[in-house]
């Protein structure tokens, strides 16, 4: 299996330009690029990957008390995402935590899908974890919003497009903490750590540890499909696209498929996906659109879709058995 070449961004640079055209080029071709310079220190990042690994070594009675609840806050098994049913056996070879924007019960936003307050393990079991996983995901937002200023210039809009109030000022975005056993995928019989799929939002930061799992498709029609891994690069983030960014700009940047093959190497990764606000209308850019170029995709509400997309990858609660 071959191994592919991102581009990579530093979004230390002073100049913009740089950067837009590397990202321009990079969703032109495969959605996937690096992001390095990005502000979150490694310090904090090992931290972060200590903590994770932390929750993901409790008994399994501790994390069923965890279960992810109707909002997508919480612990999810082994099996409970099937990303790509029509070759999967069963589930993805993953469990998984995730966490949100922490919403007050009483606040009026609370009765919206993905927005409440979190399921956090108990302090006294997990000492600073949830303090940890605040900060980062204050850390990420904004380094996916200075992501986002960069593509919105690539697809020649104002910098600060994504920026609106029912884009990015209020955003659904979700904390995804991953952990893949120690098991060898075998996509013949149907078997993978995380099935082929692309992501459903605007953008998605992905950290990893330095185990190789993943692949990319960048031609989704080819036949056969062409996979190639992902190199991990230590202190970057590995970007793609989501489909709401391939729907915006009329399919001219591309949502790719990606997926996560296990080589008998435990692995973690963190993924924080950058999604818009749930009021937000997605609908073709006047800059990916013209008298011959009409809007490919109809215009979706955000807070819906995603409902749905959950709705259709993830298992019930009531299918999980005590373990």
């Amino acid at each position: 299996m071959s191994t592919t070449n991102l581009n990579c961004i530093d979004l230390s640079l002073p100049q913009p330009l740089t950067n837009v055209s590397i990202v321009k080029q990079s969703c032109l071709d495969c959605g996937f690029f690096y992001v390095i310079n990005h502000g979150i220190s490694q310090e904090f990042m090992d931290e972060v990957f200590r903590q994770s690994k932390k929750l993901f070594e409790l008994p399994m009675t501790e994390k069923m008390k965890l279960l992810k609840n109707e909002k997508h806050r919480g612990y999810t098994p082994l099996f409970d995402e099937v990303l790509d049913p029509e070759n999967q056996i069963h589930g993805d070879y993953k469990e998984g935590y995730y966490i949100g924007r922490e919403v007050a019960e009483d606040d009026p936003d609370a009765n919206q899908p993905f927005f409440g307050p979190n399921v956090w393990p108990d302090s006294d079991l997990l000492p600073g974890w949830r303090q940890t996983m605040e900060k980062y995901d204050t850390q990420a937002l904004e380094v996916g919003r200075a992501v986002a200023r960069i593509i919105a210039l690539a697809l020649d809009l104002d910098a600060n497009f994504f920026d609106k109030p029912e884009i990015l000022g209020k955003p659904i975005s979700l904390l995804r903490l991953l952990h893949y056993e120690a098991q060898v995928s075998d996509p013949s019989k149907g078997i993978f750590g995380a099935g082929a799929h692309s992501d459903f939002g605007l953008l998605t930061l992905l950290a990893t540890d330095d185990v190789v799992s993943l692949q990319i498709c960048k031609d989704k029609d080819a036949r056969p499909q062409r996979w190639e891994y992902v190199p991990s690069l230590k202190g970057a983030f590995i970007v793609n696209l989501g489909d709401m960014l391939e729907r915006w700009s009329n399919g001219v940047f591309k949502s790719t498929l990606h997926r996560v093959i296990g080589n008998g190497q435990e692995r973690y990764s963190i993924a924080y996906f950058v999604e818009p606000g749930h009021d937000c209308v997605v609908e073709c850019l006047p800059t990916c659109q013209s008298e011959t170029i009409p809007p490919k995709f109809p215009s979706v509400r955000y807070g819906a879709y995603l409902s749905q997309r959950y709705k259709d990858s993830h298992a019930d609660r009531s299918s999980y058995k005590t373990q």
